[in-house]
């Protein structure tokens, strides 16, 4: 007598279960743009100008200064000012090199939630407003030093109200220059429109006799010039309030929504 088995058929391998890939973080994110920033030729010259600039500010204050004003504070007022034309140009590289250097696609595959890369942009420019700011303070250290043995002030002090509103002017410079980037995405026509616009409307405003009661409203370089003062009174603030929310936060918002729907081909 035979006895016949039948075959167990074999219990089916538990599918392996797909990992989901972790989001890359935002300070990850903050640094690769960072890095962005100089990866290409313009960006990298842009930075060394800037380092450049801020040491031929201090060579001029040395050489050409009188002994009152070569202190701390007149190394760094005087030494922010190219960096305070520069920065922007790096901002609006910035937003611009996504498209100008096809990376767009690169950029948005490897993080969909484009809200988040442009957000990392914008930490990335600050930073870099902020570095530059502590370079350009090393530099006027080292001026007021030798000041000091070449028989100037060399007074080191400094209001903290008015470091901290050269600092406020440098970031909001720079994300000026974001946001026109990002409005534009055209880094010719946004440089241009960036130095030819204001410098426009300035010009009406003083030339035209009804405009001259609004300046101080709607033009950005009058609103904030009293910054480095230190002297900003409530009317001041006010005016740099309503003038940074028309040229800083007006194109930086439009600018974002015009990134986050454009095709990217």
């Amino acid at each position: 007598m035979t006895t016949q088995t039948t075959p167990v058929a074999a219990a089916p391998a538990p599918a392996r279960q797909r990992q989901q890939p972790r989001a890359v973080g935002f300070g990850r994110l903050t640094l690769v743009e960072l890095r962005k920033l100089g990866d290409t030729r313009s960006g990298l010259w842009l930075l060394i100008v800037i380092g450049l600039a801020a040491v031929a500010t201090a060579v001029i204050l040395l050489i050409w200064g009188k002994d009152p004003d070569q202190t701390f504070q007149q190394f760094l007022t005087f030494g922010m000012l190219p960096s305070s034309v520069l920065l922007p140009v790096l901002g609006i590289l910035s937003m611009t090199s996504e498209w100008s250097q096809r990376t767009a696609l690169t950029t948005f595959t490897l993080v969909p939630n484009r809200a988040r890369a442009i957000a990392a942009k914008l930490a990335a420019g600050v930073l870099i407003a902020l570095a530059a700011t502590v370079v350009t303070a090393g530099v006027a250290a080292a001026g007021n030093l030798i000041a000091g043995a070449t028989g100037g002030d060399a007074s080191w002090s400094i209001p903290a109200a008015v470091l901290g509103q050269i600092v406020l002017g440098q970031v909001v410079v720079m994300l000026m220059g974001l946001g026109f980037g990002g409005l534009l995405m055209n880094s010719p026509l946004a440089i241009v429109v960036y130095f030819a616009l204001p410098t426009v409307w300035s010009i009406l405003t003083s030339a035209i006799r009804g405009l001259d009661s609004v300046s101080h409203w709607l033009d950005l370089n009058v609103a904030s010039e009293p910054l480095t003062q230190g002297t900003m009174t409530s009317a001041q603030w006010a005016h740099f309030g309503v003038a940074g929310a028309i040229w800083v936060a007006v194109p930086l918002v439009l600018g974002t929504l015009r990134a986050m729907r454009r095709e990217v081909a």
